[in-house]
């Protein structure tokens, strides 16, 4: 479900690339135990959350993600709603993912019609997070917003990012060094998501 005409527009950003050495494959190519790709799962909660697009960051697995991806909406085109970045340098850490992200969601912003207020990010290895809490986060979006979701009271994913925010943060990154220090520095908005999903990844198969 997208944005409302009159509401701000978001673009999900889904990080996948990793290698998913204890998980024993790459995360991207997980399969549920309900059958659903972990990777359809959560690019379907990220539209169904309330995002107009969504751009997954690929890396190891790519071929078989790119397949899996296309059970995202079995019997459509997508539209163009779900676009695959290749992210070379995967392998530094999910800085790099990160970067190639937010740096292709800038290119894209220059050729939409409605560019987005804010970017959402999610990763791909958290099952349990589903519209619901994607929906909850993307409602406080807005150019110069920084908000997350928490558990409990903990900070987790996802990770809503106002557009005056990317080019900064896009600079920082780099390696295996994320958006941690970039939101440490600065005043970010929590959403307790806590009632709606417990928000742990999944590293291990027997956690699938």
């Amino acid at each position: 479900m997208s944005a409302a005409p009159d509401e701000p527009s978001v673009t999900g950003l889904v990080l996948a690339a990793g290698a998913g050495r204890r998980m024993g494959k790459p995360k991207a190519t997980v399969i549920g135990t309900d059958g659903v790709p972990w990777i359809v799962r959560t690019v379907r909660s990220v539209l169904a959350g309330g995002c107009d697009r969504v751009l997954v960051v690929l890396g190891s697995g790519h071929e078989r993600a790119r397949e899996l991806l296309a059970q995202v909406r079995p019997g459509a085109p997508d539209g163009g709603l779900v676009r695959v970045v290749v992210a070379q340098r995967w392998t530094e850490g999910m800085g790099e993912s990160l970067r190639a992200g937010l740096e292709a969601v800038l290119a894209d912003a220059d050729a939409e019609s409605r560019p987005p207020a804010a970017v959402l990010v999610q990763l791909v290895d958290l099952p349990d997070v589903g519209a619901d809490v994607i929906g909850r986060v993307t409602r406080v979006a807005g150019p110069s917003v920084l908000a997350r979701a928490a558990y409990q009271g903990v900070p987790g994913h996802p990770v809503l990012i106002g557009v005056d925010h990317l080019g900064p943060l896009a600079a920082t990154l780099s390696g295996d060094v994320g958006a941690k220090h970039y939101l440490a520095s600065r005043d970010v908005r929590i959403v307790e998501c806590g009632d709606l999903a417990g928000g742990a990844d999944v590293d291990h198969r027997f956690e699938n």
